[in-house]
């Protein structure tokens, strides 16, 4: 399907670059067949591969999507780091699941990763007036989603 071979890395290229297109076009089920196909055909995946889905998958308004190509990423054994995570509290905040950008906002701390700018912005622009921000809960340690 994809014409690219096991475990390759040259083919790894064009596929984050047909990932990144399908999330300019919003075409996140394209996306998310693009990764998961890679990973069935064992290509060498890198970060970048699973936060364009996360994107293109927030961009159309799948927030649950989004973070089950996050939590494949670290079924491929990919340390995640501050623009995966990112990615995870984006799409949350855009699905207003603003307990589980929360969530996602301590496990980074866990993580010792210092959360930036846009991971505290889209983390705490959709809580409830009179919430407790860094409260985080609702999602486990590496189960950002559950079941997409």
């Amino acid at each position: 399907m994809l014409g690219i071979g096991r475990g390759s890395r040259e083919g790894a290229i064009p596929l984050e670059a047909s990932i990144k297109n399908c999330g300019r076009t919003t075409q996140w089920s394209a996306a998310l067949r693009l990764l998961r196909e890679g990973l069935r055909l064992g290509v060498q995946l890198a970060p970048g591969h699973f936060i364009a889905t996360a994107s293109a998958c927030r961009k159309g308004g799948q927030w649950q999507y989004a973070l089950s190509a996050l939590s494949d990423m670290w079924k491929a054994k990919l340390e995640p780091n501050v623009i995966s995570y990112s990615a995870g509290i984006s799409a949350c905040e855009k699905g207003e699941q603003w307990q589980r950008a929360l969530a996602l906002l301590s496990e980074m701390r866990e993580a010792k990763l210092e959360p930036d700018v846009i991971s505290y912005s889209a983390g705490i622009s959709r809580v409830p007036e009179g919430r407790a921000v860094g409260a985080g809960s609702g999602a486990s340690e590496r189960d950002v989603g559950g079941e997409a």
